[in-house]
């Protein structure tokens, strides 16, 4: 039973992506409610049913009341196969009809529908470009995308489970009074008026308040994982009670807005109690008041006092339900602020798959300047011929990151163009033109699962012998035998830790070339390649890295420069612009800056920050 209504949605079912995902609140959360749409109908109308029932519950009670008045065999007698089908229908179709209406809820919304949220969030942000990235705290944005389902599945419950069943209820209540005697109507529309401005002051103040709220718990998560993640910087520079300060004052954020949200709650309660006790009187003394006129009967007196007692137990229910309501709605609001961002670098519609044929590498004029107008690259045009091994040099700041960035496309450049074999990578699909760059990095961060998925994330479908081997080659099989992690997995099985903080920087740095030689892509990216390693590790690996780069069409950036003076042609950038360029000895003869670099470095490292 319990399978059939939670297979009912599909939370990873197709759908089309948008780069532009509504802005608004309530177009957002349709777009996400679509799958539900007919499971949402279903669940509106029990609501409602179940909601007449208990009213019609109230109304036959007071029935029953009138009729103990009589006679009891009489009333037996006339009434008998009356009271046995209420019977039958409290016993058997009640439960019935519940059931269907909380399996609908339970298992077949609540469950699905924050799925779908997550996942599709979680789909949505991964498309995201690296700038983006760059520009927020990973533990925000996975706060956002941990909280924002819950929060708007929790909003569904409240819709279905309080909202809809207390509207059913309490028309039900006022058509139930009004049949007894139209008189009893009139404390209850009093009522109603004065609750329904309580729910407005309410709704008005919490929504606002729960927001900020959420937004300044993500900023706590923020902060601490952000602290955490850079765990080694903290301890290093004894920063302990600076962070402590850091996160405090997120913290106490955090105690504030929700002490003021509180605030809100503790008004309405005090309200709500004073309206519920008008209410009570004013239905129940009315309705004694018209039995003492003769004008009601006993049954009613009764039927009017169950009603206003569950009203009574129901209405704190109610305005609790509306303000979780409107507060879960505020978190929601504040995921928006990440899961609805538009996608801004895009495959072009008409994008095709990157055909490469031999990794001729076109720069055209290519400026970037991440929107500053200044820094970054400057006109920047080069040619790169298949199979040609250029190094890249240059003081920090030069540009040589953002032109490697542009050839991965993290970014989109402000003007001029990168041509693969001819296409434009702007043209291109993203993940066809990542696909046939291998890159290494300087920050060598690994995933946090196995030395063998992080070799193997160069190329899934590898095999075993062919991973091995790529281990070998980068000179790290013998080490990653002697490993093993806190539970009991050893070797190629153990984990490395988050970014790879279990190895050393020269262990991740070879476990990063082992995954790189297994992609073998066409055109291989070396950013500082061997900047983790030992001189005697480098010394071992330098014929790796030359053998990687056979065949290839190679860009190898390097502040140690004897690692790239055996490169067909060497590029020095400064300001944005290729100031020089040609071979190791060519360059040395110019007597440029070059050669002041070559003069300056010491152990074969180059000053980044060194004048002219």
């Amino acid at each position: 039973m319990f399978r059939f209504f939670e297979n009912l949605v599909d939370p990873y079912c197709d759908y089309p992506e948008r780069d532009r995902p509504p802005t608004r609140l309530w177009p957002f959360m349709k777009l996400y409610a679509e799958p539900f749409r007919r499971v949402f109908f279903w669940t509106a109308v029990l609501s409602v049913v179940v909601a007449a029932i208990e009213i019609g519950l109230i109304y036959y009670m007071g029935r029953v009341v009138d009729l103990l008045g009589g006679d009891p065999a009489e009333v037996l007698a006339a009434h008998d196969v009356e009271l046995i089908a209420v019977g039958l229908f409290i016993v058997f179709l009640r439960p019935l009809l519940h059931m269907l209406d909380v399996a609908l809820l339970n298992n077949a919304i609540l469950p699905n529908f924050g799925t779908l949220i997550r996942w599709r969030a979680h789909k949505h942000v991964l498309r995201q470009s690296v700038g983006w990235f760059e520009n927020d705290f990973a533990g925000r944005i996975a706060n956002r995308i941990m909280q924002t389902p819950p929060a708007a599945g929790e909003v569904v419950f409240q819709v279905f489970d309080a909202i809809s069943f207390s509207l059913a209820y309490l028309i039900g209540a006022a058509i139930l009074l009004a049949a007894a005697d139209l008189r009893l109507l009139l404390p209850l529309l009093v009522w109603f008026a004065l609750y329904a401005l309580l729910i407005r002051w309410t709704v008005r103040r919490v929504g606002p308040a729960s927001q900020a709220a959420s937004d300044a718990r993500s900023t706590v998560t923020g902060r601490v994982v952000d602290s955490y993640t850079n765990i080694h910087s903290v301890k290093m520079f004894a920063h302990h009670d600076r962070e402590l300060s850091y996160a405090k004052e997120a913290i106490e954020k955090t105690r504030s807005t929700f002490q003021t949200e509180m605030r809100i709650y503790t008004k309405m309660d005090m309200a709500l109690v004073t309206l519920n006790g008008l209410l009570i009187v004013g239905v129940v003394g009315w309705a004694i008041y018209l039995w003492a006129q003769g004008t009601a009967s006993v049954g009613v007196v009764a039927a009017a006092t169950a009603l206003t007692l569950r009203l009574n137990a129901m209405t704190g229910w109610i305005m609790w339900a509306l303000t979780t309501f409107f507060r879960q709605l505020g978190v929601v609001a504040e995921g928006m602020q990440t899961i609805a961002q538009p996608v801004d670098l895009v495959d072009d519609p008409d994008a095709k798959p990157l055909r490469l044929v031999e990794g001729k590498i076109e720069i055209r004029a290519l400026s970037h300047h991440y929107g500053r107008g200044a820094g970054g690259l400057d006109r920047i045009s080069l040619s790169i011929a298949p199979g040609e091994k250029v190094g890249l040099i240059g003081r920090s700041g030069a540009g040589k990151s953002t032109l490697v960035k542009l050839l991965l496309r993290f970014y989109d450049p402000e003007s001029g163009q990168i041509l693969i074999d001819g296409q434009d990578i702007t043209a291109v699909t993203q993940d066809s033109l990542r696909s046939h760059i291998g890159m290494v990095q300087q920050d060598s961060a690994l995933l946090h699962r196995s030395v063998r998925d992080n070799i193997l994330y160069g190329r899934p479908d590898a095999t075993e012998d062919e991973m091995i081997a790529a281990a070998r080659q980068a000179e790290a099989h013998d080490f990653i035998l002697d490993l093993a992690d806190p539970q009991g997995r050893t070797g190629y099985d153990s984990h490395v830790g988050e970014r790879g903080v279990k190895l050393s920087g020269g262990q991740r740095q070879r476990v990063t070339l082992a995954r790189v030689i297994l992609k073998d892509a066409p055109i291989l990216v070396l950013d500082e390649a061997t900047s983790a390693l030992d001189s005697e590790v480098e010394a071992a690996i330098q014929d790796t890295l030359y053998g990687m780069m056979h065949g290839k069409t190679v860009i190898a950036i390097a502040h140690r420069l004897s690692t790239i003076a055996q490169m067909d042609r060497i590029l020095v950038m400064d300001e944005g612009r290729i100031v020089e360029e040609g071979s190791h000895s060519a360059l040395l003869a110019q007597g440029g800056l070059y050669a002041q670099f070559w003069a300056r470095q010491s152990g074969g490292f180059l000053n980044p920050e060194a004048a002219e």
